[in-house]
């Protein structure tokens, strides 16, 4: 505890010293400091006025950032995976929604196979059957409960490239 005051009365008293020496420098004329420590009058640079007529523009930018294969340091690290697929990247129809998007509305039995109706953020409805394909995925399988699709993980660090999404008829009490 006693250290404690001690440090904290040296810092104080280097501290004062040091205001101390600024005021003093600051009570000096300008002609008793130093050529370092004198202050040179400050011009401010020509002005050209503009035409009557014409406006002032600023010059282009011409700064250009080049990647070189490294990544954009302005993209942000947390919003990886079916976020950044989906960001403008909306193509027409069913090819165009991502797993996150659709819900399930009704399964039907069509010519021996099962057909599954989903609905997407747009409240169309698209017919779906196996193997169609998704914007980041593709029907695996469609049974009574749902269907199954195998998604595409577009995650860099993530060791699993594909991953199975369950899109059930019901929604479960889970999410709510």
């Amino acid at each position: 505890m006693r250290r404690w005051i001690r440090w904290l009365a040296v810092l104080a008293v280097a501290l004062a010293a040091s205001l101390a020496a600024d005021r003093l420098l600051a009570q000096t004329p300008a002609a008793g400091r130093p050529p370092a420590q004198q202050q040179a009058p400050v011009a401010s640079p020509p002005v050209a006025a503009p035409a009557s007529g014409a406006k002032a523009q600023p010059p282009p930018e011409t700064y250009s950032y080049s990647s070189q294969g490294r990544r954009d340091p302005f993209v942000s690290l947390v919003s990886r995976g079916v976020e950044v697929a989906a960001a403008g990247k909306h193509g027409d129809g069913l090819a165009g929604l991502s797993t996150a998007e659709i819900a399930v509305r009704g399964v039907l039995l069509s010519q021996g196979s099962y057909v599954a109706m989903v609905q997407g953020p747009d409240m169309k409805t698209y017919i779906v059957r196996a193997n169609d394909r998704l914007l980041d995925g593709t029907v695996k399988s469609v049974g009574v409960q749902g269907l199954v699709i195998v998604q595409e993980v577009n995650d860099p660090l993530s060791l699993i490239k594909q991953r199975e999404v369950r899109k059930g008829l019901r929604a479960t009490e889970e999410g709510k």
